[in-house]
């Protein structure tokens, strides 16, 4: 479960860290400092081993617990424990048959569009500790993509099944969404487990819905809410290219118009510290 509250961390950028010899270790964050002296380069060598051998062991176990959950969850389905509707058949569903729709997405995502009438309870949300543990997760996930993604670091609910059973009884008919599917599918496992025998599954999430299949409220269509960062900003994310070839030039244009206002601002903070550094050359001479 650990897993689809954060990516795995991948090592590429831990190697050339590494590889360089100019990393320094606290807790399980990595930042760039000045190069290692050399009575320190025999420890370090032995500490960035121990880091590599505990951070393949930690992504080894999140990808076998991945595959593990991936057997219970195809099984629930197979056996009929867990039946699946795309998003237009649960729009349907909702509309005909008077079904609950569950959304079991971060805040993050929720705020941005959800069904009407839908009942929200994250199964992961966003993690608001101080925790030393949890502040050095955070800056590891904004380091290894979360700026570039806008995903935060999330947690998992541990009141998920007691804020759901406060809501519904165990004959309820309940169709579980998240965003892409994954998440929900993992909510449906609690449920049943927990006694829930009427689950319905959104394969693909709300991500996957067009307009016309769910009444949508919020300020967002359903393909947008689960994009964000500098990706979502600059407009390159995958959702954002498919609007783009069906809107034509003029939102394309939005986007190259921020890309090139981010590289003048880049550009204007480069000079302005090279003339800073000139500057104190002076003072310097002086």
């Amino acid at each position: 479960m650990e897993a689809l509250g954060h990516g795995l961390l991948p090592l590429g950028a831990v190697r050339t860290c590494q590889k360089e010899g100019r990393c320094q270790l606290i807790g399980s964050i990595h930042f760039l400092s000045s190069p290692v002296p050399s009575s320190l380069k025999s420890l370090k060598y032995k500490n960035n081993i121990r880091m590599q051998a505990v951070q393949e062991e930690y992504e080894l176990k999140q990808m076998k617990d991945m595959a593990a959950a991936k057997k219970r969850w195809d099984a629930l389905i197979r056996e009929g424990k867990v039946k699946v509707l795309t998003p237009r058949e649960a729009g349907y569903a909702i509309q005909l048959s008077n079904k609950m729709l569950l959304d079991v997405r971060p805040s993050m995502e929720r705020k941005k569009a959800w069904a009407k009438g839908s009942t929200w309870i994250p199964i992961f949300d966003v993690d608001t500790s101080l925790e030393l543990r949890t502040l050095s997760l955070k800056a590891t996930n904004f380091l290894m993509g979360g700026w570039w993604s806008g995903v935060p670091a999330l947690s998992y609910n541990k009141e998920f099944l007691s804020n759901v059973e406060e809501k519904f009884a165990k004959d309820t008919d309940l169709i579980v969404a998240c965003q892409k599917g994954l998440r929900s599918i993992a909510a449906c496992e609690v449920l049943y487990n927990a006694g829930y025998n009427n689950i319905f599954w959104v394969q693909g999430g709300l991500e996957a819905a067009e307009e016309e299949d769910l009444e949508r409220e919020g300020p967002q269509p359903f393909k947008f809410a689960g994009i964000g960062g500098l990706s979502e900003f600059l407009g390159w994310t995958d959702q954002q290219r498919d609007a783009a070839a069906k809107e034509g030039w003029g939102y394309r244009l939005t986007f190259s118009a921020r890309l090139v206002g981010l590289v003048l601002s880049a550009d204007a903070l480069f000079i302005g510290a090279q003339k800073v550094g000139q500057y104190l050359q002076v003072l310097r001479s002086h």
